[in-house]
Order: structure tokens, then sequence, then C-alpha cells
């Protein structure tokens, strides 16, 4: 038996655990927030270090790239101090990988959707690069959001270019900054303050961090496509009683929960027992598909 352990600063509310059979191995696989507690986060990893088959970090990158350099983030590099023996993943380049994949390839022609010619809310382009590229390139009207959902600052930028220069000059600063004041953790995961309710309004898909949709959702989400990952049951009956149209996830559900991109990426380095440096962007990609784990679209309700 294979045991993957997702940690992070996220509420406890939606720790989750399951087991599955994958490529005829037996894996657990749990995810455990720490309530915005980077100490007991740490604590938990270096306890886990040497004991399990690999780590996941959740609700935080240990990078965040500018889509030219990467920037270690200060709490991030706190929390996995200590923690050597055991392979450790935040799904970093590897959710670039799958996201442009699955914009590009997997939903135009698997399942007949495309983004070309629609209005797309990207919440926060910094650190999902794979899917901000892909959606320009299949011809979309882009507006990113990073300003507004990660600073608080009305500002929409609509141009990949202009994002990239903003991440540039912003990011060797605000790799500094405590998370909590750049991402919603602990508590504020599970609290909804509406804002940004015309861009919301504007847009026919609504993409990117969940926890950065989710924080401030507005009432009225009908015809809407929201493209993201890491959903709990709890969530998908936000959406839906919001009138939220097509649900679709980077992963379908497992155990009633579809994980984010550390967890199937700490799968992966468990499945081949490899270190993730060692393991190639089509031996993530090619793992997971013939494993049976490919993305997942949900019809919330009628169009």
């Amino acid at each position: 038996m294979k045991r993957v352990v997702s940690i992070g600063p996220g509420s406890s509310t939606r720790n989750h655990r399951v087991e599955v059979e994958l490529l005829g191995q037996h894996i657990v696989i749990e995810k455990i927030g720490t309530d915005g507690d980077l100490r007991r986060a740490n604590a938990l990893l270096r306890e886990l270090d040497g004991n399990v088959d690999a780590l996941g970090l959740a609700n935080i990158d240990l990078y965040v790239s500018d889509g030219t350099r990467k920037h270690l983030l200060r709490d991030a590099a706190r929390m996995v101090e200590g923690v050597s023996r055991t392979p450790l993943v935040d799904g970093g380049g590897f959710k670039d990988i799958w996201e442009a994949w699955l914009i590009r390839e997997y939903l135009p022609h698997r399942k007949g959707i495309s983004f070309r010619d629609k209005n797309v809310l990207l919440v926060c382009a910094a650190g999902r690069w794979g899917m901000a590229e892909a959606l320009v390139s299949v011809g979309a009207e882009v507006i990113f959001g990073d300003l507004m959902f990660a600073l608080g600052v009305p500002i929409p930028l609509r141009s990949l270019t202009v994002v990239k220069g903003a991440a540039g000059a912003l990011l060797p600063i605000l790799r500094h900054v405590p998370i909590r004041y750049l991402y919603p953790v602990g508590a504020r995961q599970v609290e909804i303050v509406p804002r940004h309710g015309k861009y919301y309004a504007w847009a026919d898909v609504i993409a990117g961090d969940f926890h950065y949709i989710r924080r401030h959702l507005p009432a009225d989400l009908r015809r809407k496509i929201i493209l993201t990952q890491t959903i709990t049951p709890i969530d998908v009956e936000e959406l839906r009683k919001r009138g939220a149209w097509l649900l679709i996830t980077d992963f379908a559900p497992m155990g009633g929960r579809a994980f984010a991109t550390n967890v199937l990426q700490a799968v992966v380095v468990a499945l081949l027992e490899k270190r993730p440096e060692a393991i190639s962007p089509q031996e993530y990609v090619g793992t997971l598909l013939r494993a049976g784990i490919e993305p997942g679209v949900e019809e919330l309700t009628p169009a």
C-alpha cells in the first residue's frame, strides 16, 4: 500500500481521505488543512517525511513564476523546512502542462467544448501560465484578475503581456508577504464575500483557482462554465444553487472530491517511485491517463 498526503494552510473543514486502486496498486490519498497555521503544517510535513511515499503542498506554491523567472515564496519555504527524505511536490510545472492539454486538446477533441470567442475571467494567471496561455491561444477574450483577486485592487488586466510585466515587477516583493494576505487560507476558504460582480457577469467562463473564485462568488451564475480544480461536494452545491451550468475540473472526483494538481502529481511520483525531477511532462500525463484519471465535466443545471 502506498500513501500520499497533501498538507497546506487551508481550512480543515476541507480535509479528505480516499483509498483507490490505480495501475494495480492500492493508494491512500489524504488532504490535510491546518487552518492557516504554517508551523503546524511544517510539523506535520516533518512528521510524515520518510514515512509516506509522496507529499504535496496544498493551497500554496513553493515557487511562483512571472512567466520567465521563478520566485521562492517565503512562507512556503518555511513550511517545507527540514523536509528532505520524502519526495515533495506543489503541482507547479505539472499544472501548466495538464491545464494547457485540457484546454487545447481534451475539451475540444473529446468533449466538443471550445473556448474560442468566449469571455473568460481567469481569476489569477500568475502560477498557472499554462492555462492563461492556452486560453489566449484558442481565441478566448480573457480578463486576468490577478490584481483584483490577489491584491484587492479593482483593476482588470486584458493582456497577458501586461500580466507578465506586472508579475515581473511585483513578485520579487510579494514573495516576502505572508500568504494570508495574498490567498484565502483557513476560515477565509469557507467565507463568501461578493465582489467584482460585473466581471463575473461579463464572463461566459470563470476559470482558475477555486478558492479565489469561491471567495467572491455572486448570487447569479446562470449559464456560466466554471473551469477549476480542488472542489468539494459542498462547493458543487454552492455553484448549483447559483445556477452555474457546467463544471470542468482538472481531475474527475475521487471519493467525492476533485483533488488539486499537487495531489495527482504526488500520486504519479508514488506510483512510479521516482523523484519528481526525473519524471518527464509526457510521463506525468501518460501515467494518469493509463490509470484512468481524466478531467471532470459535469452539467450542474440545464443550459
